[in-house]
């Protein structure tokens, strides 16, 4: 055994010096380097800069996301009122921050991003099932939505300069000259902005959510002013009796829905938190304020441009699109291609980041492994994958069916099996008889509770015969995966509760 079988620990608190730890030093604390690197290790309390506002500049920014807008429009064609659709948003905000809340507090408490807060349940290896799976979700709509916030960028462009829209003729790979340059000017400014690593996104989040909140604002107002301060709460034929009460509930459970990827991460961003009371802050302010808020810009903006022109609006591009002011217009695509950054940068880009380090800790970085998760997002030309609905609904949807099972078995695991108690620094250790080896590095336990419960929410999904009861697979699957865990998860122990502080690195790394 030499000492370029190990890697040096970033420090050495627990032998009393300052220096780069010995080898030695490597051994005894059991770390392996196809386990560990600096993005990957614990962050050390000190460093870390994750306030309430970081928090809530998050959620100002993702809640208020164009695909969210079209969400909650929708939720009018289904019959239901402004109102009504406040009350769904409120019911989907308040288990969301339970969800959120249980989810950061364990980033908070070990330090660790995702792919290795998932050795807790599934092993040191097995880990890598749920993080792909996050990861690969995340690339393809990283793709995605660089397109969508490519296509506002070509209307700003041809505001300004007329002349290009003659480049949006022909195509190449299934986009024209201009698709392909707003394309990759996005794509790049966004891999520059990852490239910085964590506390760069944190300042990017914290400069784009005051604007997008004024932007939604002033396009409220402006809807508010046309309309002469008529706003129709009820643009379509509404639902009645008790199918209001299951429309409002089932818009809730989608709610949730839309963010299970983002209940399973949220750790890759509190690992900086500088404490529990900051997430819950954080939280609060973001989520069922903040998601109230949202639904009350919602409801101006359709009713109010129903009063208009009669016509029920699907998205707030179209508020944009109606500005009659070029200049006004200009500014406030330039706030939605921000907020789709914003929203792509926190929710996905940072998992497959994370995923890919964990999967070649020895030879990719941060830098590197958001690289690659940037190329790989543009050489599968998401746009195609955007206007394919078999690729959408069977391949995105089938994967993402399977992020609620996933929840249920790492938050069970966590809370009610292991009770909190982790020892963060065998989360490093590939020794068979560590406290995470189980059988080979797999917990055969939590992948068995996956397969079927990941069975049962792929059934949801695709059989026509649950189609009523859709709208809460979700909560179906995470709460299947929960139950067959907690029957068969091995409870014997001994849990320890080691913090990560002899091997942690500074947060933001």
């Amino acid at each position: 055994m030499t000492s370029n079988d190990h890697i040096h620990v970033p420090s050495r608190a627990s032998e009393g010096l300052d220096e780069a730890p010995s080898s030695v030093f490597a051994v005894q604390a059991g770390i392996s380097p196809r386990l560990y690197n600096s993005d990957l290790a614990p962050t050390d309390r000190e460093s870390r800069h994750w306030s309430a506002y970081s928090i809530f500049t998050l959620w100002a920014n993702d809640v208020h996301s164009l695909g969210n807008y079209a969400f909650a429009i929708g939720l009018f064609s289904l019959g239901l009122t402004g109102g009504q659709i406040l009350g769904a948003l409120g019911f989907g905000a308040l288990f969301l921050f339970l969800l959120l809340s249980l989810s950061g507090f364990m980033g908070e408490k070990t330090g660790v991003p995702f792919p290795v807060m998932c050795r807790i349940a599934f092993g040191i290896h097995g880990a890598q099932i749920p993080a792909l799976l996050r990861g690969i979700v995340a690339i393809a709509w990283f793709g995605i939505q660089t397109y969508l916030a490519s296509q506002v960028l070509q209307v700003v462009l041809i505001a300004i300069f007329p002349g290009l829209q003659t480049m949006q003729s022909g195509s190449f790979l299934g986009l024209s000259a201009l698709g392909w340059i707003t394309f990759i000017v996005l794509w790049i400014i966004q891999v520059v902005i990852v490239s910085y690593g964590m506390e760069m996104i944190r300042k990017y989040e914290a400069f784009a959510g005051p604007i997008i909140l004024a932007t939604f604002v002033i396009l409220a107002v402006w809807v508010l002013v046309q309309s002469g301060f008529q706003v129709n709460w009820a643009p379509t034929e509404t639902a009645t009796g008790s199918d209001v009460w299951i429309k409002m509930l089932g818009a809730a459970s989608l709610w949730v829905s839309i963010y299970g990827t983002f209940v399973l991460n949220f750790c890759d961003f509190t690992r900086g938190a500088k404490s529990r009371r900051a997430i819950v802050k954080g939280n609060f302010w973001g989520i069922p304020i903040n998601m109230l808020f949202f639904g009350v810009i919602v409801v101006v903006l359709t009713g109010g441009s129903f009063s208009i022109n009669g016509r029920l609006i699907t998205s707030p591009s179209e508020v944009v699109a109606a500005i009659p002011n070029t200049f006004l217009l200009v500014l406030a695509s330039l706030a939605l291609i921000a907020l789709t950054i914003a929203v792509n940068l926190m929710a996905n880009f940072v998992a497959p980041t994370y995923a890919l380090n964990n999967l070649f800790p020895r030879h990719l970085n941060f830098r590197r492994a958001a690289l690659i998760s940037a190329v790989i997002g543009l050489v599968i030309t998401p746009w195609n994958m955007y206007n394919s609905p078999v690729v959408i609904g069977v391949f995105l949807g089938g994967l993402g069916a399977l992020l609620g099972p996933l929840f249920g078995i790492i938050m069970v695991d966590y809370w009610l099996i292991k009770k909190q108690r982790i020892n963060v620094p065998q989360l490093y250790s590939d020794s068979p008889i560590g406290e995470y080896a189980y059988a080979k590095g797999f917990n055969p336990r939590a992948v068995i509770a996956l397969v079927i419960s990941g069975a049962i929410a792929l059934l949801f999904t695709f059989l026509p015969v649950f189609h009523s009861v859709s709208d809460f697979s979700w909560f179906v699957a995470a709460g299947s995966a929960a139950i067959i865990y907690a029957i068969i998860a091995d409870r014997r122990g001994p849990f320890h509760d080691v913090d990560g502080a002899a091997i942690a690195v500074k947060a933001g790394h």
